[in-house]
């Protein structure tokens, strides 16, 4: 598989101070590469470096075998996709117009969403959460970006919503799209992803494969507490 993006000893953070320190990742074209973690892991910073949206602390980020030092606006137009944490729509304007406004084909959008079909001349602000999330995300996969980068997609939204979304991220990346997911509910992440780091403080924790991660949900729960597993010596 072509190597899209990856980052070699990738310290990040603010203000010149790590929050995750030596990170080595990697992400192929065609493969879900979930990030996992409790609140404060770094899961986000991390992501937010990987757009060019922080810079790094030290370290490389490698885009398309080359270091980039460029800004977000940079690489999203080298197709990069970010869907933040914050649901990115505008609330005053209707579905339909936030579509137009994105630049993006509308028709592209309820091939993968058809619930949004009805809702295109509803204000985004009064779309239900699911629905706004759909937006958001469809509008970013209609850019047909080549790596995409999505923070917490199932965050407060009902199960049903969740298996939707997911299932549009793995579509995306059987079309060859290299993908990064960071995700908070482990089980449901493990059924799209390939392959998983799990941070704790700052630092990658497990590297493994969807599969065996699968096989150690609960050392991975346990690390969302900050326990260590049993067994394991105290560190």
């Amino acid at each position: 598989m072509t190597v899209l993006l990856e980052t070699h000893g990738l310290c990040a953070g603010y203000h010149g101070a790590a929050v995750v320190r030596d990170l080595d990742l990697t992400v192929s074209a065609g493969e879900v590469v979930a990030l996992l973690g409790s609140n404060g892991a770094g899961k986000t910073t991390t992501l937010l470096t990987l757009a060019g949206d922080l810079p790094p602390v030290s370290g490389q980020v490698v885009l398309d075998g080359s270091v980039s030092t460029a800004p977000l606006h940079r690489r999203a137009a080298g197709g990069l996709g970010l869907v933040p944490e914050e649901r990115s729509v505008f609330m005053g304007l209707t579905a339909g117009e936030n579509l137009r406004v994105g630049g993006v084909d509308v028709e592209r959008v309820l091939t993968l969403f058809p619930e949004l079909t009805s809702k295109l001349g509803t204000r985004a602000g009064l779309l239900s959460g699911g629905e706004q999330q759909m937006l958001t995300l469809g509008r970013a996969l209609a850019r047909d970006p080549r790596i995409l980068l999505a923070d917490e997609l199932s965050l407060g939204l009902a199960p049903l919503i969740v298996d939707r979304l997911l299932a549009a991220v793995r579509e995306s990346a059987d079309r060859g799209v290299g993908v990064v997911l960071v995700e908070q509910h482990v089980s449901k992440v493990l059924t799209v992803a390939d392959r998983v780091y799990l941070l704790r403080r700052g630092q990658v924790e497990l590297s493994c494969s969807a599969a065996e991660a699968g096989q150690r949900i609960a050392e991975i729960e346990q690390s969302y507490l900050g326990q260590v597993p049993k067994g394991a010596p105290a560190t």
